[in-house]
């Protein structure tokens, strides 16, 4: 259910068509963002269906990683291809872009 830092960042290098969805609250995303969808993860139950059903994996990405492993769960059994960004944005900061800032 998750996915490491490493294989986003080949994906990114090799142009792989993926989505992004950020979980996290609206102040932590104006923080520091990878982009992609926005849908906090107290608002996915009622949104979800707002999200691309294009094929293209759902790499679901928070501060840490909880709470994208949980929002990963819910959507799977809705049918999305769904995966976890392994420690979240704060270790994609430490790990592939130090340009992305910590908080």
């Amino acid at each position: 259910m998750e996915i490491a830092q490493s294989k986003i960042a080949n994906w990114i290098k090799e142009k792989k068509e993926f989505n992004f969805l950020d979980v996290r609250r609206d102040d932590e995303r104006e923080k520091a963002t990878l982009g992609g969808l926005h849908i906090p993860l107290h608002e996915l139950e009622a949104r979800f269906e707002e999200l691309p059903r294009d094929k293209k994996p759902l790499i679901i990405y928070c501060h840490h990683g909880v709470r994208s492993l949980y929002a990963t769960q819910f959507l799977k059994y809705y049918g999305f291809d769904a995966l976890s960004l392994a420690g979240g944005i704060d270790l994609w900061s430490l790990e592939i872009d130090p340009t992305i800032p910590r908080y």
